[in-house]
């Protein structure tokens, strides 16, 4: 099936900020039988693949990013099952962008997937230095900690938050997810910051989150 028509009208409906038309959209597509893990891998995916990149150039504005992730929760709650998307577990994690990084839609998108999933996220925001995110961590006693960058300059700043939890004697309690652009286009990238893991897209950040977590509490992998 090519769903790259499909993909691009979604990608139009982000960027003309209209989203009736995604949610007609939307139904469409399931209405002709497309399972809803493939609506979200081939489709919402490279929509948000190719805004990311509109974004990191600085050509879409915060109106058009805001719309697309709600258009990202539309298509999330459409498709995870009711049972899944009204009864969180309830587990913490915390989530931002590294000190000087403001690539706001990455980290958005990200959190309204685990919102969806059923984590309690606690969103820092934009331009978060190490000691807040693992402050944040402590108080609400998550066991993972998700740092977003876009460019490596930035990226490299997330160093600073693995010496911090180190510092503090939280190796391996306190496990460290990184994710944005340039971690794709540079995977060594995350050994050199100190990640514990990261993925390509936001759709497999519940695995993950959920892997770091039990490896976090010494439990069998999930």
């Amino acid at each position: 099936m090519n769903t790259k028509p499909w993909a691009d009208q979604l990608f139009n409906a982000m960027i003309n900020t209209d989203r009736p038309a995604a949610a007609v959209l939307i139904e469409q597509i399931i209405a002709q039988g497309m399972a809803p893990e493939c609506l979200i891998t081939d489709i919402l995916d490279p929509a948000l693949v190719r805004l990311g990149r509109l974004w990191g150039r600085d050509s879409v504005s915060l109106a058009q990013t805001f719309v697309a992730a709600k258009i990202a929760e539309d298509v999330l709650l459409r498709c995870v099952p009711t049972e899944r998307a009204t009864a969180p577990h309830n587990t913490p994690v915390v989530i931002g962008n590294i000190e000087d990084d403001f690539h706001s839609l990455g980290r958005r998108i990200v959190g309204v997937f685990l919102r969806a999933a059923g984590w309690e996220v606690h969103d820092l925001g934009n331009d978060v230095p190490p000691e807040q995110f693992v402050d944040k961590a402590l108080e609400v006693g998550a066991s993972v900690v998700g740092a977003s960058a876009m460019m490596q300059t930035t990226a490299l700043n997330i160093r600073k938050l693995r010496d911090l939890i180190d510092a503090r004697g939280l190796q391996g309690r306190l496990k460290l997810a990184v994710g944005g652009a340039v971690f794709n286009w540079r995977p060594d990238l995350v050994a050199e910051v100190g990640g514990d893991g990261t993925v390509q897209n936001a759709s497999g950040v519940d695995a993950l989150m959920h892997r770091l977590q039990a490896e976090a509490k010494g439990e069998p992998k999930p």
